[in-house]
């Protein structure tokens, strides 16, 4: 048996169609202000993916590149200016952030209506009290690829190994919202093995290469593979591996490789939720019309 390869870039293709058509309804085009600290080179290039990816789906980006001496003052200025500026949509801190800056008070810091990583407080309060709110990127862009593949989610044994913040806990609240029934392991769950091969829908996001091996899944399980993993070869050659080791396509039902899987979501979920945004933002600037 060889699993079914559930590939993200059709899925993510889907995503940004609809969020070019819905924003091509808009008042003006959305606008997101992404901001970086620093010149890490896997951030340069990951700004630089976003800005270019609005583009082509018709929506504008501002990049604020800062030195990375920035004060967390100066970065909080900055947060409060986009904050105010009604003609921004969306506003996204590239992480992580240099050592003198607190993440937790920039996030917190950004307007929970313009936070299209889904990360503030309210938002992520919003979530877990299962009314609508924005979504963190990647588990918001693990549910459109479950139903893109007609993956069921409802009444299924789910488990997701890690327990980050950007994947495992907000995707535990998707997937409760969505009637699965849930488990999140992690670094100390005893006996994994036995804890993972219970479920329907296995989610690995750990950042461990290989982590999930074929004893360790029910056969016939859907596995979502969210590991990025940078290895050497025996020839000295980086490449890219996910949490799932290889070998487990010869168990699974159906999986997602990696590169090429997971990973295309997170962006093309990004600009879907500054659309969404935007979309709020018209909504409230209307209500408020009527109201006055």
């Amino acid at each position: 048996m060889s699993a079914r390869v559930l590939a993200g870039p059709p899925v993510a293709a889907a995503l940004l169609a609809d969020a070019a058509a819905r924003a091509s309804r808009l008042p003006a085009l959305p606008h997101l202000a992404i901001v970086r600290v620093g010149d890490d080179p896997a951030s340069v290039s990951y700004v630089r993916g976003k800005a270019r990816k609005a583009g082509e789906v018709g929506l504008r980006s501002t990049v604020h590149a800062l030195p990375g001496a920035t004060s967390q003052a100066e970065l909080l200025d900055l947060i409060a200016t986009l904050n105010r500026d009604d003609d921004v949509n969306g506003i996204l801190v590239q992480l992580p952030l240099p050592a003198q800056i607190a993440e937790a008070a920039v996030l917190h810091a950004i307007d929970p209506r313009k936070d299209v990583d889904g990360f503030h407080p309210l938002n992520v309060g919003e979530l877990w009290a299962g009314r609508p709110a924005l979504t963190p990127c990647t588990p918001a862009g693990i549910m459109s690829l479950l139903a893109h593949y007609g993956i069921p989610v409802a009444g299924v044994r789910a488990v997701i190994v890690g327990r980050s913040h950007l994947v495992g806990r907000p995707l535990a609240a998707l997937l409760l919202n969505a009637d699965a029934t849930v488990t999140v392991a992690h670094s100390r769950t005893h006996d994994l093995g036995a804890v993972t091969r219970g479920a329907d829908l296995l989610i690995a996001a750990a950042g461990r290469p290989a982590l999930i091996t074929p004893e360790m899944v029910k056969p016939g399980a859907t596995v979502i593979d969210v590991g990025i993993n940078r290895v050497l070869s025996a020839a000295g050659k980086g490449h890219l591996v996910g949490d799932v080791h290889p070998e487990v396509a010869s168990v699974a039902g159906a999986l997602t490789p990696v590169p090429g899987g997971v990973g295309p979501m997170t962006v093309a979920q990004l600009l879907a939720n500054t659309v969404h945004a935007a979309e709020m933002q018209v909504q409230a600037g209307a209500v408020g019309e009527l109201v006055r």
